[in-house]
């Protein structure tokens, strides 16, 4: 097992900050600061350096964050499988999830509580950002897995689909968009457009698109950009402008009315969700067990 030196190092490295470590562990700064002292000493090199009240981890820093990430996680695979040897629903371990929004708000709650029933003693985590910052914090190691839209060429990734979801054209029901129903593409083009911000995979899937059918999405008239669903739906609850959100994100609001789904003609937006993990992790016993277990979920 990692020394409790190293657990406090892991958070001070993964915030670069002694005050964020505290705040986490419980633990007071100045015993922050011994621990991480008697490490510098054992190792006999810096592990950060100061500047002002910021912190950087030193290559020598950097170096133990990294081989202690995958001490971690042979710890945490080695706990998971020695504890269903004799009870398979006594599992042990830790699971570190990250998730696109779309999944994460409106997918993934309901597995995870089911899965959290069946095997109570497996922490798990669940990190919310849009699909780049996802993948981003699997390959820094943040995560053990993560669910997004889409698939990108990284040979670093591997990627197992999940689920299919629609991204739909919708409205406020007070705007005069809502009393056509029905656009053509090319009309798109005519109407104030609000969307999510650069990164987020329903933006991605959106101008994929649209580019098939031979529109830009710098074509289009956006006047607003958003980060998060919630954040996109709400506004365009208030607003008069024609948005693009994902279909099980917003079936209250258009079963109250709130919102109006906009057809357009010949032009539909599936997307595909997928697992990603990164090469030589996926034979981890407690990712691939949470893997199955969503797959027959859902």
């Amino acid at each position: 097992m990692l020394s409790t030196r190293h657990e406090i190092f892991i958070e001070v490295a993964s915030n670069l900050s002694f005050s964020r470590a505290s705040e986490v562990l419980f633990i007071s700064q100045p015993a922050i600061s011994k621990h991480i002292k008697a490490l510098e000493s054992f190792y006999k090199t810096t592990l950060f350096e100061r500047r002002g009240n910021a912190i950087q981890l030193t290559e020598g820093g950097h170096l133990l964050l990294n081989r202690l990430k995958e001490a971690k996680k042979i710890q945490n695979q080695l706990e998971f499988e020695l504890s269903i040897l004799k009870d398979h629903l006594g599992a042990k371990g830790q699971l570190k999830l990250g998730a696109s929004t779309t999944v994460a708000l409106y997918i993934i709650p309901k597995i995870l509580s089911a899965f959290h029933q069946k095997y109570p003693e497996v922490k798990i985590s669940l990190l919310n950002r849009n699909t780049d910052t996802i993948t981003k914090a699997l390959l820094d190691q943040d995560i053990d897995i993560g669910i997004v839209e889409g698939k990108k060429k990284n040979s670093v990734i591997l990627y197992q689909p999940f689920i299919k979801d629609e991204v739909v054209a919708v409205c406020s029901a007070k705007s005069s968009i809502a009393k056509k129903r029905i656009l053509t593409i090319e009309e798109i083009k005519h109407y104030p457009i609000v969307l999510r911000e650069h990164g987020s995979g329903t933006l991605a899937a959106l101008k994929y698109n649209l580019e098939k059918n031979g529109i830009k999405l710098s074509s289009l008239n956006v006047n607003v950009r958003l980060a998060g669903t919630e954040a996109l739906k709400n506004f365009l609850s208030e607003d008069t402008c024609l948005g693009f959100l994902p279909k099980g994100a917003i079936l209250k609001e258009l079963r109250d009315g709130d919102l109006v789904a906009i057809k357009i003609e010949k032009f539909q937006i599936i997307r595909d969700f997928f697992f990603i993990q990164r090469h030589g992790t996926d034979n981890n016993e407690l990712t691939k067990t949470f893997i199955r277990f969503c797959k027959k979920e859902v």
